[in-house]
């Protein structure tokens, strides 16, 4: 094969995306296509208004687009035209039949190898790029081999994505690693090569990882979960702070320096962990372990999430505690619904667990985010909480504002879900005095630290994760709480 003229993206998501971007502004010489079946997406990326918020990318694809970027929906064209293609399209946890709940359905992938194989001809590389579980490269080639043509030949490789959603850009542009699997074959080494290749005009060379196909689709797997654990062991250190008094932000400082551990992933929240991977990869992870036989193993990780769910249940009842045991009709102020800041992306987010625990309670909520858009809090909030014959009962609970000032007017209390920068810089005072007496703020990201002493001079009430700022008791007794911590979570929430 020689040098790589054309490169395919088949999805046009938060993956597929950014990563391309950033490769036609690294390799000019390479055309770039990313195609999707969405119509809708495609003319977006192909706007001034690109469908997803990430810093930075406006910049990159105004700058290549029409030059060695395109955006476009005829699949079969650029699929033929490509040296190498992406697979970059959603695989989520499957949601009815055999491993539901845990496994990753793979329908999307299947459909692009069966498309691929239908169209394609020559040499090809084919690229996962999608989050996949242990041995789906080998599914991918199963159905290769299985429509051979005279004129039509693959190797397929694995290449799993490691971006942080809020940083993808400066994540692909100087990223920790490039992890390559393929066979241990003359051709498939060859395949890597020339994947590589393109890589190597911008990141070094000790930088990229090349493994067997197996292993490079664990590593992500792998890499995913750990995190999550971590952010799950910080999150129930955080419950033990709280009761006896330390500070969860001191007790992370303090382990965090030791070499063995490090300080990343060690921040309390009520976010623990969400957006598109973390979740989805520690339940495959579950699965796999369940399917392979190895319960002790899958039981290990299943603790990971239910220590997230955890962390979601306590904060909602720690806020119902606080209000006097009671929400129902009460105006609350929720601040932040993306998942993390820097994105508009919901996915998992904390913030739609905490707004369906108090819509359960009758809360009134009014939502201000400055990158969600307001049809997505809505499709996210939805079905109704209230019953399945009145859907709009529920979302009747749901007031979507312009600005936070807006949205906490005239409120009992302010949640705060989401760490955008914003936040820290707001008129406490002023929304003070426009709040309804006790005033509660519900810090649940620890963004308002070097703030607790002021706000509690304007008279606010400041809970916050981790930490115990009031000496005052809440409302109710323990057994009350605990009793909503037995709960299973989100009873009425479509899975």
């Amino acid at each position: 094969m020689g040098p790589v003229e054309r490169v395919c993206c088949i999805g046009a998501g938060y993956v597929g995306g950014p990563t391309c971007s950033v490769i036609a502004q690294m390799c000019p010489e390479i055309t770039v296509t990313v195609v999707d079946v969405n119509e809708e997406r495609i003319q977006a990326w192909n706007s001034e208004q690109l469908p997803i918020f990430e810093p930075g990318l406006q910049e990159v694809v105004e700058a290549q687009r029409g030059v060695n970027l395109f955006f476009s929906t005829d699949i079969d064209k650029a699929v033929r035209e490509a040296d190498i293609i992406f697979i970059s399209v959603n695989t989520p946890t499957k949601t009815f039949g055999l491993g539901k709940g845990r496994a990753a359905d793979l329908k999307h992938i299947e459909a692009c190898a069966r498309r691929i194989a239908r169209v394609a001809t020559g040499y090809k590389i084919v690229v996962e790029k999608s989050t996949v579980p242990v041995r789906a490269a080998e599914s991918i080639q199963r159905i290769f081999s299985a429509n051979t043509k005279s004129d039509l030949s693959f190797q397929v490789l694995s290449n799993p994505e490691f971006l942080a959603e809020g940083t993808a850009i400066s994540d692909l542009k100087n990223p920790d690693r490039i992890l390559i699997g393929g066979d241990e074959t003359p051709e498939g080494q060859r395949a890597i090569e020339t994947l590589s290749s393109i890589y190597m005009r911008w990141v070094p060379k000790t930088r990229i990882i090349t493994t067997n196909t197996w292993s490079s689709e664990l590593s992500k797997l792998a890499a995913n979960a750990f995190l999550a654990q971590r952010i799950s062991s910080i999150n129930s250190i955080s419950a033990l702070c709280e009761v006896t008094g330390a500070d969860v932000e001191e007790v992370a400082h303090a382990i965090g320096t030791d070499q063995r551990i490090g300080s990343r992933f060690l921040k309390a929240s009520v976010a623990g962990f969400g957006g598109s991977c973390f979740q989805k990869d520690v339940l495959n992870l579950v699965y796999l372990c369940e399917a392979l036989n190895l319960p002790e193993v899958a039981q290990y990780w299943q603790q990971v999430i239910e220590i997230n769910e955890y962390q979601r249940r306590r904060f909602a009842a720690r806020i119902v505690s606080c209000l006097f045991n009671t929400v129902t009709d009460k105006k609350i102020a929720l601040l932040g619904f993306a998942f993390k800041k820097d994105t508009g992306d919901t996915r998992e987010s904390s913030s739609i667990y905490i707004s369906k625990y108090l819509m359960d309670e009758g809360a009134r909520l009014h939502i201000y985010d400055p990158k969600v858009k307001q049809e997505q809090i809505m499709r996210d909030l939805s079905p109704s909480t209230a019953s399945a014959e009145e859907p709009e009962q529920g979302l009747s609970l749901v007031s979507i504002a312009s600005n936070p000032y807006e949205a906490c007017d005239n409120a009992h209390a302010i949640v705060i879900c989401t760490e955008w920068d914003i936040f820290k810089e707001l008129d406490y005072e002023r929304i003070y005095q426009a709040m309804l007496k006790p005033a509660f703020i519900f810090d649940g990201r620890r963004i308002l630290d070097g703030l607790h002493g002021r706000l509690q001079q304007l008279g606010f009430w400041v809970e916050t994760i981790g930490k115990r700022i009031s000496q005052r008791l809440p409302f109710t007794g323990s057994a009350i709480a605990q009793l909503d911590l037995q709960a299973p979570p989100l009873k009425k929430m479509k899975s």
